[in-house]
């Protein structure tokens, strides 16, 4: 008999490329998410959809509505699979996605397969085959209450019409810069929202296949084949990060440690299996390497917080790591029946959205480590004090007791 799937994991009938949380500033306005009770069909190539839910459930505050954007879908020949990106709901409480998703949007025959969610809540741009459109929360009013949807923006983002398909996207953290990497090789940044553009290197690498801006925005990272560093002020390339035997770079991510040091992240295939190598970002040298899985990772990413990375695998496992001890912290084994292809923590870092091809998608609780009782070391000192404490009475005893010889 077939194993029902977890709450905590739907499938929603659209092969997944892409994932990522809503910001939590882009939910303010709205009233606490429904889940919706029956799958709704694209009315149309470009349809706004917004599901019929259930009464809402309960939630501690608003401002702390979990939503999950994801884009994906069968491409443009004649599958039968539609293209669509979706809204889902997680509920903390419960712990489980919406059974459908709460709002859909169908693109037709163009298969939205990256997309970057703005950090104040300005839009989620997804990348087309050809063009990249902007797509905007939207509300309707449904027996008084306000329901989400999705619909396409009237802005025209004239600078990213016809420039092909764009494999990588990515907003810094305020927001004001938008950075694009084509399939051509193309690497631009612009500002946002006027799409102004500071840079524009049509041969930064043969083709973009991923990118993270520094937490203060000083710096771009970009990966395709080889890995480089840029400045964004000056428009120029800081390093090219060096591979080693038989690294094959697939992520790179700039984070933060807990001492306060920027630090970036690249995740490699080698012969071994998947691993993470940890570059300082001021001298730009290779500080340490750890296998994580023997596994090949095929997505990657790291907590807003900086205490976690997450690592999804071609089997479908997903993986938390301690990002100080570089440990498996949490390990999710065939959390999906295919290949992890987007990983995205939440905005506090309690949770871990997963996507893959195989229409899933999954939301991880983040499990704090209790420490149960005291550390090994600590009971092996306090035994060694025991032990030295009973030698010492036993010795001080000897001399304190009276000796009694034997008369005849």
């Amino acid at each position: 008999m077939e194993t029902p799937d977890p709450s905590n994991s739907r499938k929603y009938g659209v092969p997944f490329y892409a994932a990522a949380w809503l910001p939590f500033t882009s939910l303010n306005s709205h009233q606490e998410p429904p889940q919706s009770e029956n799958d709704h069909p694209d009315q149309s190539n470009d349809a706004h959809i917004s599901a019929n839910p259930k009464s809402p459930p309960s939630h501690p505050t608003a401002a702390l509505n979990y939503y999950i954007a994801a884009a994906g879908g069968g491409g443009e020949g004649r599958s039968g699979i539609s293209n669509a990106l979706l809204l889902a709901y997680f509920d903390f409480q419960s712990r489980s996605l919406s059974h459908q998703p709460v709002a859909k949007y169908g693109t037709g025959s163009d298969l939205p397969y990256r997309m970057a969610v703005h950090p104040a809540g300005d839009g989620i741009i997804c990348s087309l085959p050809k063009s990249c459109s902007l797509f905007k929360l939207d509300t309707k009013k449904d027996a008084g209450d306000n329901k989400l949807g999705l619909k396409l923006s009237q802005e025209v983002l004239s600078q990213l019409a016809d420039v092909g398909l764009q494999l990588a996207l990515a907003f810094n953290n305020e927001g004001s810069l938008l950075a694009t990497g084509g399939e051509d090789g193309n690497l631009r940044v612009f500002k946002w929202p006027s799409l102004d553009i500071i840079l524009n290197e049509p041969s930064a690498h043969s083709s973009v296949k991923d990118l993270d801006f520094s937490y203060d925005g000083k710096y771009l990272v970009s990966l395709g084949g080889p890995c480089r560093v840029w400045d964004v002020t000056s428009s120029s390339v800081v390093t090219s990060l060096t591979k080693e035997n038989d690294e094959v770079f697939i992520s790179c991510r700039f984070s933060m440690t807990i001492d306060g040091n920027m630090v970036l992240y690249t995740a490699a295939v080698t012969g071994r299996g998947g691993s993470i190598i940890t570059w300082n970002a001021t001298t730009w040298r290779r500080v340490a390497s750890k296998l994580i899985t023997r596994d090949n990772i095929t997505a990657f990413n790291v907590s807003t917080n900086g205490k976690l990375l997450a690592c999804g695998t071609a089997q479908g496992d997903v993986l938390v790591i301690n990002s100080t001890s570089m440990r498996v912290q949490q390990i999710v084994k065939k959390a999906h029946l295919g290949f992890v292809t987007a990983l995205s923590f939440s905005r506090d870092s309690r949770a871990l959205a997963s996507a893959s091809m195989d229409s899933s998608a999954r939301v991880t609780v983040i499990e704090e480590k209790q420490k149960k009782g005291m550390s090994l070391w600590v009971i092996i000192f306090i035994l060694l004090i025991a032990i030295a404490a009973y030698f010492i009475n036993a010795e001080i005893l000897k001399l304190e007791l009276p000796s009694f010889s034997h008369r005849k």
